[in-house]
């Protein structure tokens, strides 16, 4: 035999590789709490990481022909000291968010005491001229205001606003220092302590939306634990009302026998062949209730998955539950079993903020239909369960469909009426 054909699309300078993921596939791959995750995380990085540095380099060139030169090259080298401080201030603020852990004091404090050295030397290398600078100003407001904009992440509102203002004195005690009329120091303080502020409540505003977002993922999972437990009750409930009663009868039945035998009197072996027959019928019944069909019809099982989706934040619409109930039992337990399929597909694959289940009967057949939004992009529509699925209704003669159409998904199943799956 040859060697099979490689295709040409699949073959490089050295040899044939695998498909990389792109970048659309990986990001529509995270759900929406991870997403926000990295987006904030990442303005973070970028703004305090690359904006401290490039902003201290340009109000460096504005102010060049009078600065010290010492004082402005220490500067510079402090403003990126200052944004990698600031960087790790921010990360580990918002990782404090998803422990709920407080970070160690010593972390804002070094960040906050690298901005003070570093708008100290900025002062003193940009007031060296005979006329005032505009950069001794900022010199002090950037890396002070970096630091507070990281510290968004783990000081409230209220807590950021006196720092705030206290930039913005700083700002204008040093345009003063370097000559400004006091006015105009009044007004770069007060521009500046604005816009601090501003630039710091938009960071911190952003942390509360991911706080937001985290807490409601957190709730959705609570809200997933509570209708798994309240399953777990309804089946101990069922299992309870099974085994309860026939318990109690071969307890009652067993002591009659046993009495009956030591008066060696011929009901004994009628009792001891009911106690048989209670046990068999156990058994059967807790088989039953494990299988997940005493009981159960097709209207518990819709009922069932609106209540467990709506429980998951899921806003869910069922048609058709009048005709459920007429259906043969047999064509029940097979459209059942693709319910609950349907909905862990809804809950574990998808993002789902609507589903619509409906039933119809017309022309001697049945055909469920749920459809749901919020379908990740690399979403594929197999899988084992819907495989076995797609067996069971075949052997009943009947048919499932599994489409998805741009953001939605649709599966739908169909069942003569008259099978016996």
């Amino acid at each position: 035999m040859g060697a099979p054909a490689v295709s040409p699309a699949r073959v490089g300078r050295y040899g044939s590789m695998t498909a990389v993921p792109t970048v659309s596939r990986w990001w529509s791959s995270r759900s929406a709490p991870q997403r926000i995750d990295l987006y904030t995380r990442w303005s973070f990085y970028s703004y305090l990481g690359a904006g401290l540095p490039l902003l201290a380099l340009a109000v460096t060139g504005s102010d060049l022909e009078d600065a010290r030169v010492a004082g402005v090259r220490s500067f510079l080298v402090g403003s990126v000291v200052t944004a990698v401080a600031a960087v790790v201030l921010a990360s580990r603020g918002l990782a404090a968010h998803r422990t709920g852990q407080r970070i160690p004091v010593r972390t804002p404090g070094l960040a906050l005491g690298a901005a003070a050295v570093t708008g100290a030397l900025g002062v003193w290398g940009f007031s060296a001229g005979a006329e005032p600078a505009p950069a001794t100003s900022w010199a002090i407001a950037l890396p002070l205001g970096m630091v507070l904009t990281a510290g968004s992440t783990i000081w409230s509102t209220r807590q950021l606003a006196g720092p705030s203002v206290l930039v913005g004195v700083l700002a204008g005690a040093a345009a003063a220092v370097d000559g400004s009329e006091a006015v105009t120091a009044v007004v770069v303080g007060a521009t500046i302590a604005v816009t601090v502020y501003a630039v710091v409540l938009a960071f911190r505003f952003s942390v509360w939306v991911l706080d937001v977002v985290l807490e409601m993922d957190r709730t959705r999972g609570v809200q997933l634990q509570l209708a798994v437990a309240e399953e777990r009750l309804r089946f101990a409930r069922d299992l309870h009302d099974v085994m309860g009663r026939n318990l109690s009868a071969i307890a009652v039945k067993s002591q009659l026998a046993g009495e009956l035998v030591r008066r060696a009197r011929p009901e004994a072996a009628d009792e001891v062949a009911d106690i048989h027959r209670i046990a068999e019928e156990s058994l059967r019944e807790v088989r039953e209730v494990v299988r997940g069909y005493r009981s159960t019809d097709l209207s518990s099982e819709l009922a069932g998955a609106r209540s467990v989706l709506r429980a998951a934040g899921v806003a869910c619409t069922v048609q058709g539950v009048d005709d459920a109930g007429a259906l043969p039992e047999p064509v029940q337990a097979a459209l059942g079993w693709v319910v609950r399929e349907a909905v862990t597909n809804v809950l574990r694959h998808s993002r789902a903020a609507e589903c619509g289940i409906v039933l119809t009967r017309a022309d001697g057949e049945v055909r469920l239909t749920v459809t749901n939004d919020g379908v990740p992009g690399d979403a594929a529509g197999t899988g084992s369960g819907l495989a076995g699925l797609r067996e069971r209704l075949a052997g009943a003669g009947g048919t499932l469909d599994a489409a998805r159409h741009g953001d939605r998904f649709q599966l739908t199943a169909t069942l003569p009426t008259g099978s016996a799956g």
